[in-house]
């Protein structure tokens, strides 16, 4: 296994352990470090940066938040794995804390560490890590002027990750999700450029190009006899934009498909820009039949006035109260109350980031209606779907998803 993984604890016998354990599933470069302070000598030391940290959080002289506060401040890249015998609310308030300093946190393992914990895990970051598709957040800064000629010379393109109806298995949509396949940089993800065609004034030109390449592969999946719903992510600065109900209409009359098959996807945390403008424009979209979801449903601060005030139609469960929920309490309170309440009004239940049959199984038996996730598909190119399809029809029997 290709990783360079640096070890932190101050219990030299958990460390001999975890070192025997990664050697033994393969993992070509293993360091261990007994302190905070060490660990951080050791990276300035190193020839290559390490991809992995596996960070005990209760360590004497400097604890484990302290030491990722120092690791932000180094601007580190690679992914984090949490150790800690400490409860599930302390390891999640760390984590939390962790991801809001520019850290990616991998995953967390209880003590005392087991292969069969530590495999999978791995086997999730390996992939992402190894794969050199991806532009790194560290890679190339990019400007408007970029952006713009991308759009232009359509370098933009768009991925799809399914949706799956719980009950039957059946495959009924797909998320589309905007990729910039740079002739230098590669595959460079959203993270990279969304905000920069918000502030420069080219979310619409960007939505509009999403949208236009969205619906011609939506025609030639109705031409294959695949009825698929079509769900768009949408900018607060779109919802700025009064004119946005009919220019979105006019779109889908022109590809000959109805509004009825669009959903477009709004993340919760970024609606309480300009109540009554969103508000005005939200209705109208209604009014002219496309679906509207609430993304990433319990990150935001005014859930339950969303729900009362906005005319959604569908609600997605954030992936942070999804993944892992059936070993979870809190998670678990969480998912259940926003599923329960969002079948209570009405609205269609989403649970994304079903991330393996654990997560698969808990949302099937807990009635919800639609799942999406890499347990599933991991987004990808129109071209790829129809292959991925038959081998998730070929899973379904095989593994007795339904």
């Amino acid at each position: 296994m290709a990783l360079s993984i640096l070890v932190v604890d101050d219990d030299p016998v958990l460390l001999c352990q975890l070192r025997a354990l990664l050697q033994g599933i393969g993992v070509r470069r293993v360091v261990t470090a007994n302190t905070g302070r060490e660990a951080l000598a050791r990276m300035s030391q190193a020839k290559a940066p390490f991809e992995l940290l596996i960070c005990d959080l209760n360590m004497p002289e400097m604890d484990g938040v302290e030491f990722t506060r120092k690791l932000a401040e180094q601007h580190y890249t690679g992914g984090i794995v949490l150790i800690s015998g400490e409860d599930g609310r302390t390891l999640q308030a760390a984590s939390t804390l962790i991801t809001a300093q520019g850290l990616q946190v991998a995953g967390s393992l209880s003590k005392p560490v087991t292969q069969a914990a530590l495999l999978p895990l791995l086997q999730r970051i390996a992939p992402s890590q190894s794969s050199g598709q991806r532009a790194r957040p560290d890679g190339p800064r990019y400007t408007a002027e970029h952006l713009r000629q991308a759009i232009q010379r359509g370098e933009l393109e768009n991925h799809y990750q399914p949706k799956i109806e719980l009950r039957s298995g059946d495959w009924i949509g797909v998320e589309t999700l905007v990729r910039w396949r740079h002739p230098q940089d590669g595959l460079v993800f959203p993270d990279r450029f969304i905000d920069l065609a918000e502030a420069h004034g080219l979310i619409e030109e960007l939505t509009r190009c999403v949208l236009d390449q969205a619906l011609v592969q939506a025609q030639q999946w109705l031409a294959q006899g695949l009825d698929l719903r079509l769900a768009v992510n949408v900018s607060m600065d779109n919802l700025g934009d009064l004119d946005l109900p009919d220019r979105l209409a006019r779109q889908v009359e022109q590809a000959g498909l109805g509004a009825e098959r669009i959903i477009l996807e709004v993340t919760e945390s970024r609606l309480m820009r300009d109540r009554l403008t969103v508000l005005d424009i939200l209705t109208r979209l209604r009014l002219k039949k496309f679906h509207l979801s609430i993304d990433d449903f319990g990150t935001g601060h005014s859930s339950l006035s969303q729900l009362r005030d906005l005319p959604f139609d569908q609600l997605k469960v954030d992936r942070s109260f999804v993944h892992g929920a059936r070993n979870d309490p809190t998670k678990q309170a969480i998912y259940e109350a926003s599923l329960r309440m969002g079948q209570q009004i009405g609205m269609e239940v989403v649970g994304e980031g079903v991330e393996d049959r654990e997560d698969w199984d808990f949302l099937r038996n807990s009635g919800c209606r639609i799942a999406q996730g890499y347990f599933i598909a991991r987004p990808m190119p129109a071209e790829q779907l129809i292959d991925w399809h038959r081998g998730w029809c070929q899973r379904l029997r095989d593994e007795e998803l339904v």
